[in-house]
């Protein structure tokens, strides 16, 4: 029997994982209110008939997308702890942000998880993959770093500053202000 692992994906999960990837770009570039379904099959190459039976509805579709990325942030938060070059929580939490500042680099990244944030303010379905993501995310950190309660908030706080800092391009801004706000905080 075959790993799980090593197993072919059938077509439609090839699909699937093409509409994935594509609608990650499309949301990232307009969020959910501006992209459409038809821009999705379109840069994906197949009918919007077709996205609809992957994925029956665009609020599926974009959580599908948000879920999506909550799972490359805690790998990367997953392999950090790991590759921490010490157990204590100030090191391996000092090491997952250090890979959650890399990963966000990638702006497709960081802008669906902005977008995500925006749309959960109206729309539930949204709402509750943002709160589920974040539930898993939180817990995994409280866990892996054995940091307080108090670690783990400024952990999360942290990585919402730097969403802030390079969102606006801080770092292209010479200003007391800007100073202030990305004072100890690296970026990639």
């Amino acid at each position: 029997m075959k790993s799980e692992r090593s197993r072919q994906l059938s077509t439609a999960e090839e699909r699937r994982e093409t509409v994935l990837r594509t609608a990650i770009g499309a949301f990232a570039a307009r969020g959910y209110w501006g992209t459409t379904t038809t821009e999705v099959a379109k840069a994906a190459g197949i009918s919007q008939a077709y996205v609809y039976r992957l994925f029956p509805s665009k609020e599926l579709l974009f959580t599908a997308v948000v879920e999506h990325c909550f799972v490359q942030v805690r790998a990367a938060l997953e392999q950090a702890a790991a590759d921490a070059t010490g157990s204590s929580s100030e090191v391996v939490l000092k090491a997952m942000g250090e890979a959650y500042a890399r990963l966000i680099s990638d702006n497709d990244l960081m802008l669906i998880q902005l977008h995500a944030q925006a749309a959960a303010v109206s729309e539930p379905a949204v709402r509750e993959a943002v709160r589920q993501g974040y539930a898993r995310l939180v817990e995994y950190v409280r866990g892996s770093s054995g940091g307080s309660e108090q670690q783990v908030q400024e952990f999360f706080a942290l990585g919402m500053l730097c969403h802030l800092i390079v969102s606006m391009g801080a770092e292209e801004v010479d200003a007391p202000w800007t100073r202030t706000l990305s004072a100890g905080i690296r970026h990639y």
